[in-house]
């Protein structure tokens, strides 16, 4: 059986046990406390814990998976992945132990027609239920049912409580060469090599409470787990899942790209089972919507990416090539997944624009890490470690991996210290340490007082003065001064979610302030910064509080625009755009956002058409509080990386935008006016950004572009319509000027060099010629010109230009026995304070410091003189 028949064949014959049978899951879980979907049980989870109802009582599924937990096998090993597939049945209070057992025995045996004699068995040491089912229903021997213990077969809950139960997993015996201890017979219990787990059956029968003890479940429920990719190898009958049909066709792309052979020599096999398992780890990643980053989820795709790309180098390659074996990805799994065909385009550009920023790094890195490593005995000290990663930004992560193949330690915790000191000089630089001191007075404030924000009601209000700060909490404040003030009830809104905070004044009898900045220090505090204007504020002081009204108008039009640019991007684009950052101000909004390619001007249109539709259809903008879970039920987007309380904001505009968000809106589209996107741009790979203007600001734009046009016109005497012509032939006659400047240039220059004397040293001709602001290949060009027809002759030209100099060296054929141009390169090159190189005759040289031409032209004649 091929892969696709066992894990179809899986899922039908469920199927006929009264199974519901469920597509696959999203890699991302719904889950606060998983980057990834690491078990087929993950989707379930509300299930398991008793928060959620099932609709379905039976359910079975082949769910993808990632795990990164054991990275550093995959490869060295036949079983360990990263991404990989978790066939599973599941039951939600409805059938047990029995059912389950069976109905395993019966897939495995009956199905995949897998040898009994060869299937053992493990159950948890205390379960005599399991015991009783494997040897008295299915018949297996006693001597082939192995009691384990907790560490093996008890499934602990996920966190220090919750669901648990023992379990019970299916062994297959490959027959290999034992390594148990000798004159004891092989189990699954004391070899690993001999005995593959294929198959594990979790009885959650307990909850484990926050002391440790067990309690019965009043429902139990069934997770089945079996790999795959484990399954195929035994079924297919080879000792590795990389030699199954689920990695054929990706590494035989890869020995294409490479030109290498799987089973050359174990260390390119290596290489090859980590490209090819870490590609469809990229593959599916991309394509359920996460993108490389220095940040959790990104984090772990550019880790598990750059770790391909840097086996691929070991291989040879010197330009992108991940992207080519995703494409063999998805050529195998794509029928079965068809997010990834749909994506396919998105999946490739992404790579490859990850790959051309890594490569750059790691072809400079990986020429220090091997020097480093030829001067490391046993540790590569932090000190190197902290070096690579600091000039070149080389993963410490890939240096660990190398380290392992050369059997050498890394003293990460001298790295680590390091880091750690860069990121205390970093934080007094930018004032952090007095930052976390000022924190810890909001702090004590924050156990006593609660602060409340009443701006979305009101623009003014009336509260108490709580706390006056300078360096430290102070008592009052004069004319003059500038303080941080936190009062009980605010309308100010603080910067927060890319949005920028309100201005306004602050005032009381016989005294004003105004604020130019509202924060939020802590949790649960609000500070004003505030200028005094006149007057005395005092600790206890009843203040009014005013927002620039038409500052918040016009924040709250580009907060409303920023959600209905990003459900345009999405409509445009497509569902794999998400918000990557944002800014929000009274006179334009930024938007960043996952992309992998530069927009069309068409797509542009399309979204800034989409946008003013909303706003001319003066759409209401609802905003209503509910529970995080049914907003997201609901479908309301999350931003990944925001905290989100039980209790959450939603902005709607009907049947086009819903966002969970904490920032001020208008309360219908229409009071937007108008959106118009000023430029489009990239931020990093794979990261794009929008700036756009919105009502009076979008017209000041318009007219501005006007003002411009009008003026350009008025210059060339033309209407603004003939602009781009007249620009166009203005650029055309440029450009034709330039080129008969640069003929003439270089005629001049001929003629010069050809007149300049040449030096007599013994039987030699050495011409040194110095230049101005010529570039290097008109250099190259000129030392044609100066050895053309010559004999036995050497020319050095130097050309200076802002502080910077470049040698070419030429030396005629009949002289480079005996001198080369390469060696009077490099007495360039060690004086100017830079490099170079080349042939016996032709060498470049380059450097930062013109004033040594007159001591590099001594040294050359005295070479020279040398050897001639």
């Amino acid at each position: 059986m091929n892969s696709d028949e066992i894990r179809s064949s899986f899922l039908s014959f469920f199927e006929t046990k009264g199974h519901k049978v469920l597509p696959s899951a999203s890699l991302i879980p719904d889950d606060p406390q998983l980057l990834f979907t690491v078990a087929g049980m993950v989707p379930f989870k509300p299930i398991f814990w008793g928060k959620v109802e099932p609709i379905y009582r039976r359910v079975a599924t082949c769910q993808k998976c990632l795990r990164t937990n054991d990275i550093e096998n995959v490869g060295r090993t036949p079983r360990h992945h990263t991404f990989f597939e978790m066939l599973g049945n599941f039951s939600f209070g409805d059938y047990f132990k029995k059912e389950a057992i069976l109905w395993a025995w019966e897939y495995v045996t009956q199905v995949l027609k897998l040898e009994e004699e060869k299937l053992w068995v493990t159950i948890y040491k205390d379960d005599d239920e399991a015991f009783a089912i494997w040897r008295d229903l299915v018949g297996v021997p006693e001597k082939k049912i192995i009691r384990m213990g907790k560490d093996t077969n008890f499934w602990g809950p996920a966190g220090p409580t919750g669901p648990c139960g023992p379990c019970s997993e299916i062994h297959y015996d490959l027959g290999v060469m034992e390594d148990c201890p000798e004159g004891v017979e092989c189990t699954p219990a004391n070899s690993d090599r001999r005995f593959l787990e294929i198959w594990n059956l979790v009885f959650t029968e307990f909850y484990q409470d926050e002391k440790g003890q067990l309690h019965p479940l009043p429902r139990k429920n069934i997770d089945t787990g079996a790999g795959l990719e484990r399954i195929a190898a035994v079924v297919q009958g080879v000792s590795s899942n990389f030699e199954t049909d689920l990695f054929n066709p990706i590494i035989r792309r890869e020995e294409e790209l490479f030109g290498v052979k799987y089973g050359e020599s174990e260390e390119k096999n290596v290489s090859l089972r980590v490209i090819a398992d870490h590609a469809r780890a990229v593959t599916f990643l991309i394509a359920d919507g996460v993108f490389p980053s220095n940040e959790e989820r990104g984090y772990v795709l550019r880790r598990i990416l750059r770790r391909a790309v840097r086996h691929g180098v070991l291989l040879g390659a010197s330009k992108p090539f991940l992207h080519e074996v995703c494409d063999a990805v998805i050529e195998r799994m794509g029928k079965v997944y068809p997010e990834i065909e749909k994506k396919r385009n998105l999946i490739r550009d992404v790579t490859r624009a990850e790959e051309e920023r890594f490569f750059k790094t790691i072809l400079q890195g990986l020429d220090m890490l091997n020097e480093i490593l030829q001067h490391s005995r046993e540790v590569i000290d932090g000190e190197s470690l902290f070096k690579l990663y600091d000039t070149y930004g080389f993963p410490p992560d890939i240096v660990v991996d190398v380290a392992k193949e050369k059997g050498l330690k890394v003293d990460l915790e001298a790295f680590e210290r390091l880091m750690e000191q860069q990121r205390e000089r970093s934080r007094i630089s930018r004032s952090d340490v007095e930052y976390a001191k000022t924190v810890k007075d909001y702090e004590e404030l924050a156990k006593t007082q609660k602060i409340s924000f009443v701006g979305y009601e009101r623009l003014t209000h009336e509260s108490t003065v709580l706390m006056i700060r300078k360096d430290a909490s102070v008592d009052s404040a004069s004319a003059g001064e500038k303080v941080e003030v936190v009062v009980g009830e605010t309308p100010f809104y603080a910067e927060r979610g890319g949005q920028v905070s309100d201005v306004g004044w602050m005032k009381w009898k016989d005294g004003e302030a105004f604020v130019e900045h509202a924060f939020i220090p802590t949790e649960g505090v609000i500070a004003h910064v505030v200028r005094i204007e006149k007057g005395t504020l005092k600790l206890g002081q009843r203040v009014s509080l005013i927002v620039d009204e038409e500052r918040r108008k016009s924040t709250a039009r580009n907060h409303t625009a920023t959600h209905l640019l990003h459900a345009a991007l999405r409509k445009v684009l497509g569902d794999h755009v998400r918000q990557f950052g944002s800014l929000v101000a009274p006179d334009r909004l930024r938007f960043d956002f996952t992309h992998y390619e530069a927009l069309s001007e068409e797509q542009l249109t399309k979204i800034e058409d989409l946008v003013n539709q909303v706003i001319l259809e003066a759409l209401p903008v609802k905003v209503e509080e509910k529970s995080y879970k049914e907003a997201v039920e609901e479908g309301a987007t999350a931003l990944f990386g925001e905290k989100y309380g039980d209790i959450v904001r939603v902005v709607k505009v009907p049947n086009f935008s819903e966002e969970l968000c904490g920032g001020t809106h208008v309360s219908n589209t229409g009071n937007i006016g108008s959106f118009k996107i000023i430029f489009e741009t990239a931020v990093s790979a794979g990261v794009r950004r929008i700036e756009a203007v919105t009502g009076f600001n979008a017209l000041k734009y318009v007219r501005k572009i006007e003002s411009t046009l009008q003026k350009t016109a008025e210059l060339f005497g033309s209407s603004t319509d003939e602009i781009p012509d007249r620009v166009k032939n203005l650029i055309e006659r440029n450009q034709q000027l330039e080129k008969e400047i640069e003929q003439l240039k270089m005629k001049t220059l001929t003629m010069y060099i050809k007149q300049l004397p040449s030096e007599r040293l013994g039987n030699v001709n050495f011409k040194v010629v110095t230049l101005e602001s010529v570039d290097s290949s008109t250099l190259r060009n000129l030392s044609d010109v100066a050895i053309a027809g010559q004999e036995k002759s050497i020319v050095a030209l130097f050309a200076v230009q802002e502080e910077k100099v470049n040698l070419i060296v030429r030396v005629t054929k009949d002289l480079t026995n005996k001198i080369t141009a390469n060696e009077l390169a490099r007495i360039g090159a060690n004086l100017l304070g830079g490099g170079g190189g080349g042939r016996a005759d032709f060498a470049q040289a380059g450097g930062k410091d013109p004033r040594k031409i007159d001591e590099v032209v001594s040294q050359m004649k005295q070479l020279i003189m040398q050897r001639v």
